[in-house]
């Protein structure tokens, strides 16, 4: 390319961004008046990463140009700004600039996370457990070694239990003079494995590849020796199709479906990983492939709703998939109260990444939000090889959107239930400290992962952007203007 070549390139860009600004002008005048830049930016980075720009990028690289690979945050500011060392200049400035971008991501995790503190660049949420409630000494020592958030999980113990969590925090605050934030995640639709007939008195059945059986709701209609688990929900075995994966034990066991009838799907095992061929009780079980019709606010989640509105700075939304769903726990809440807690989206089902843009557009119709990365979960949705590439795009997506994210799921895991990291857990934990606000979950050495991480966050943010990316079209990106 010579300069001529590369100035069109980039003017095409800015005109297909200026004309998705109008064409979404109703959709970003019902975002909230403090979001609208960033939704618009937000757009301009999806027409970006819906192009194939990798060619542009090196040339652009060559020519001692800017490459566009940190331009999430102000993608068109970017190009504007790139066209003018060509003797171009815009007739219309994008107001999301860099210094915008990286203003409204510090003040929005400020609000969702509190203040980081003393050597803390991120943010960090321990998982609570009730075992807490005996070692006040522990709720001070992790305060004191960067806790700035407290997570209680409504799936375990009861509204007793969290608001003892809670009373205790504050003890712990007032002693040490240091502030916590108190997170709640909602249960969500607890999909987990029900033996109905064989292997109910075990609590377990063994598996061979090519075996079938049977997911059903009920045992009504078989055989004593059948095969028959329930997935502990409805509505979803009516949603299978036949060819669709069915994943127990976070992926552990691979069935397809062979066919359906009356209310109920045959499974072919086509893959064991576990040493052990076991099918298990109250074991997960993941729907990748089908679109269900399980609501993701539960019923036990709307009678949650009433503590976390009181008690709650933010609330995590598991099994969030749609705009409708937010739509939904918003209203709920405003029927409690005027005033309720900022939503932190949970990304954990591959149906929330398809729709993951519109989630963050109706996010934004509030104040202020975050987004999840459950990486639990996603992982067995999207599948483990896919998982380094998803979680990318959707913190790329995130900064693009100037809201906050928060890394979850088996962060350091090893460290925190035996004393000792692998390898490959501090390479993950590099990355982890990138994000605004680092999870850890539950285990018998929390102290001990809450300093390394903030030796490794040390060393690894001085880092922060070294690398030059190439732009290669994304899915989520070009999907998201399909379906609009």
């Amino acid at each position: 390319m010579n300069l001529q070549e590369i100035q069109g390139e980039l003017q095409e860009l800015e005109l297909q961004m200026n004309k998705i600004s109008l064409s979404f002008s109703d959709l970003l005048g019902h975002i909230h008046l403090e979001n609208r830049i960033s939704a618009e930016n937000l757009l301009h980075y999806l027409v970006l990463r819906s192009n194939d720009i990798q060619n542009l990028q090196n040339e652009l690289h060559a020519v001692g140009l800017s490459s566009l690979a940190s331009c999430e945050s102000h993608t068109l500011h970017q190009i504007q700004v790139t066209l003018e060392r060509l003797g171009i200049k815009s007739e219309t400035v994008a107001k999301s600039t860099s210094e915008f971008g990286e203003n409204k991501i510090k003040n929005s995790s400020k609000h969702l996370f509190g203040k980081p503190q003393k050597k803390w660049l991120s943010a960090v949420m321990v998982t609570f457990d009730s075992s807490f409630l005996s070692q006040p000494e522990l709720i001070e020592e992790l305060l004191k070694s960067g806790m700035s958030v407290a997570r209680i999980n409504c799936a375990h113990d009861q509204e007793s239990v969290w608001l003892s969590m809670i009373q205790a925090i504050r003890r712990a605050e007032k002693n040490t003079g240091l502030s916590c934030k108190i997170h709640i995640d909602l249960a969500g639709p607890k999909i987990r494995t029900v033996l109905l007939k064989k292997g109910r008195k075990k609590g377990k059945v063994e598996l061979k590849i090519g075996q079938k059986f049977w997911l059903s709701e009920t045992e009504d209609g078989f055989e004593k020796d059948d095969l028959v688990v329930s997935p502990n929900e409805s509505n979803i075995i009516e949603s299978l199709r036949i060819g669709e994966r069915v994943l127990f034990d976070d992926g552990m066991i691979l069935c397809l479906v062979k066919s359906t009838d009356d209310n109920k799907a045959l499974l072919e095992v086509v893959r064991i990983s576990s040493k052990k061929p076991y099918l298990k009780a109250e074991k997960g079980i993941n729907f990748p492939d089908t679109k269900l019709n399980t609501p993701s606010l539960t019923a036990y989640d709307q009678t949650c709703l009433p503590f976390v509105v009181s008690e709650a700075d933010t609330v995590g939304f598991s099994f969030v998939r749609s705009p409708e769903d937010i739509q939904q726990l918003r209203a709920e809440m405003s029927q409690i109260s005027n005033s309720y807690p900022s939503v932190i989206l949970k990304i954990e089902t591959a149906e929330s990444v398809r729709n993951f843009p519109s989630l963050l557009l109706e996010g934004m119709k509030d104040l202020s939000f975050g987004v999840m990365i459950a990486r639990g979960d996603l992982a067995v949705e999207i599948g483990f090889e896919r998982l380094v590439e998803i979680q990318e795009e959707i913190s790329w997506l995130c900064e693009a959107a100037h809201v906050p994210v928060i890394w979850a799921t088996q962060v350091l895991e090893s460290l925190h239930k035996s004393g000792l990291a692998t390898r490959a857990e501090i390479t993950d934990a590099g990355r982890a400290a990138m994000a605004e606000c680092i999870m850890v979950n539950k285990g018998a050495h929390t102290l001990e992962v809450l300093k390394s991480l903030r030796e490794i966050a040390k060393r690894s943010q001085g880092h922060r952007r070294k690398n030059r990316l190439l732009f290669r079209p994304l899915g989520i990106a070009r999907s998201f203007f399909t379906v609009e």
